[in-house]
């Protein structure tokens, strides 16, 4: 087990198997020494537990959890192609989108869920640059998706 994997256990977390593309995509590519992954949405086991819009039909603490789960599918995205997470060097930026209602202004508290994660998992490596970007509504009518890009140790 990885010290990463490792890191997953002692917080109660499971690496999850990499969400299957809903279309003609790679969930994570690796390009030199980075690693992009693709929009990540909250599935678990195979399916989104909540979809609507944030700040109507989903709280944002319930969106903010939903970004945890995205964070946590875009790590197993990033281990599909590297073998190993502890070959993370650094989470270089994240990006978040979260499905908003009309007057729903907390994105930024939202997509901290995913960066929460990552600084707990990850530590000083999971310390990145980000977007939160609020849009009227993401695939599957989930309420958040979330990709990293990381840069990856020699």
């Amino acid at each position: 087990m990885s010290a990463v994997e490792a890191r997953l256990a002692e917080l109660g977390l499971t690496l999850p198997q990499v969400v299957p593309p809903l279309a003609a995509y790679q969930p994570a590519v690796r390009s030199g020494g980075y690693v992009y992954t693709s929009g990540q949405l909250p599935m678990v086991d195979g399916r989104l537990p909540v979809t609507g819009k944030v700040g109507a039909e989903v709280t944002a603490e319930e969106a903010k959890d939903l970004a945890r789960t995205c964070a946590l599918n875009a790590l197993a995205a990033v281990k599909s192609v590297t073998g190993d997470l502890d070959r993370i060097a650094r989470v270089v930026k994240v990006v978040g989108f979260v499905a908003s209602a009309a007057d729903f202004t907390g994105q930024p508290g939202v997509v901290n869920g995913a960066s929460e994660l990552l600084g707990e998992v990850l530590g000083d490596k999971g310390v990145h640059a980000r977007s939160a970007v609020g849009v009227a509504v993401l695939p599957l009518d989930a309420p958040v998706e979330v990709e990293i890009q990381v840069e990856l140790a020699p």
